[in-house]
């Protein structure tokens, strides 16, 4: 959410950041209503000091037996609260009315956000790996004899619909040991503070971290009121709503494995064949709470833990900076990571690291304190894939492929696969 001081003193530069967003001016609308609403407020105030004084004067009227203004001031009591009450049920209906234009309104972009309108004007700032050369045409995944035994989309789509999978043998355990191996690397090397927590939350932390109000179709919501997350980013971003936190305690730093539930709304004929796209897949997230002046640093910090990973594993990636018509809607700056498919011929995203500035803890009033009895300021948040598991599972299939329709296994997978190196043209590891 957005800052509404900042809007009062520069509208102007407020509606050129939205522009950028490809928004028509707004701040006249914002101010038009923050100003209903402070005179409304000024005016709750008037009324309170106007019947606190009739009420301090009535018992002065009674002991000099002054009937006419005891009368007088108890009517005018009697109308100041009746007056009191319409007020601050206006000033809050205002409040709740601007609370949700703003909480409409996507994230100002970063000075150096490159300008563009889609994915075709993002800009590339490094790659790493050279895609293999292969001595046959290569298959996409759900293609390849190794897999196709352990990925069941038939069953899955009697169980659940489309855009759903059941994985069995070789496939299950190699995604299992994906999501190990992101966590040790994360954990153990990286130092992030490893978190389990729950997928279904209440409405308020969705709006804290941005899904709502605006995105709301895009994710699942139960008959008891809870949501499933889209992503970890919901519940560790909000580990820290509704808080002061001690500054020396920062940054914070959090990684998590969890099941993770979209709608796809929208994504109607994209992407429907194999695991790319999926209702319900799973995603090693990282969060980082931080100082306003450490954010920039701590974001480019994150994209090379999520680098690492994909370096480990040996594919092949790309980053690129995100423009503003194709970042999300509560970022600032998002680096992108996608990484080389050779069944599809192209890089494709694995990883979105973004930096939110203090948007969302504005929207979820979570602040810290600089040093012992200073001012609380809000915290800076940022989010991050690392990685998409199921993603990454397509990414080694298609990149450790061979001819016979066997897969070869990075060799960072190896521990946690009992020592099995690949995945025959059967589905068996071995």
């Amino acid at each position: 959410m957005h800052d509404i001081r900042m809007i009062r003193e520069t509208p102007e530069a407020f509606d050129a950041a939205m522009a950028r967003r490809g928004l028509a001016p707004v701040a006249a609308e914002i101010l038009a209503l923050d100003d209903k609403r402070r005179a409304a407020i000024r005016a709750a105030e008037d009324a309170l000091a106007e019947r606190n004084r009739a009420s301090r004067e009535i018992g002065a009227a009674k002991a000099r037996g002054d009937e006419g203004e005891f009368e007088r001031l108890r009517a005018l009591v009697a109308r100041k609260k009746a007056e009191l009450a319409r007020l601050e049920e206006e000033s809050r209906r205002l409040d709740d009315a601007l609370r949700e234009l703003l909480m409409g309104l996507p994230n100002i972009p970063a000075p150096d956000v490159p300008e563009g309108v889609d994915e075709s004007d993002n800009v590339e700032i490094r790659r790493w790996g050279t895609p293999r050369e292969f001595s046959f045409i290569p298959r996409e995944h759900y293609q390849i004899p190794a897999a196709r035994a352990g990925l069941d989309f038939e069953t899955a789509a009697k169980l659940s619909g489309a855009r759903f999978v059941v994985m069995k043998g070789a496939m299950a355990r190699l995604h299992r040991a994906l999501a190990q191996f992101m966590l040790q690397v994360h954990a153990d090397e990286h130092g992030l503070e490893e978190v389990w927590t729950p997928v279904l939350v209440r409405e308020e932390m969705m709006y804290g971290t941005g899904q709502l109000p605006k995105f709301g179709e895009d994710s699942y919501q139960t008959r008891e009121g809870w949501w499933l997350i889209p992503t970890a980013e919901v519940t560790l971003t909000n580990l820290v709503n509704d808080r002061i936190v001690p500054g020396e305690s920062l940054p914070r730093r959090y990684v998590a494995d969890t099941q993770c539930f979209r709608s796809e709304a929208g994504s109607a004929g994209r992407d429907t064949a194999g695991m790319l796209r999926q209702h319900q897949f799973e995603k090693v997230e990282m969060v980082s709470i931080t100082r306003p002046e450490e954010s920039d640093d701590e974001h480019a910090a994150m994209t090379r833990r999520a680098e690492t990973v994909l370096e480990r594993l040996g594919l092949p990636y790309r980053t690129v900076i995100l423009c503003t018509g194709d970042m999300g809607f509560g970022a600032r700056r998002t680096h992108d990571i996608e990484v080389w498919l050779p069944g599809q011929g192209k890089y494709r995203e694995i990883s979105s690291v973004s930096t939110c500035g203090d948007f969302q803890a504005r929207r979820m009033n979570a602040r810290f304190r600089p040093e012992a009895g200073a001012r609380p300021e809000f915290l800076h948040t940022l989010n991050g894939s690392g990685l998409a598991v199921g993603r990454s599972l397509i990414a080694v299939l298609e990149n450790g492929q061979q001819e016979d329709g066997s897969v070869e296994l990075p060799q960072a997978l190896h521990p946690f696969l009992g020592g099995k190196t690949r995945i025959t043209p059967e589905g068996k590891l071995s």
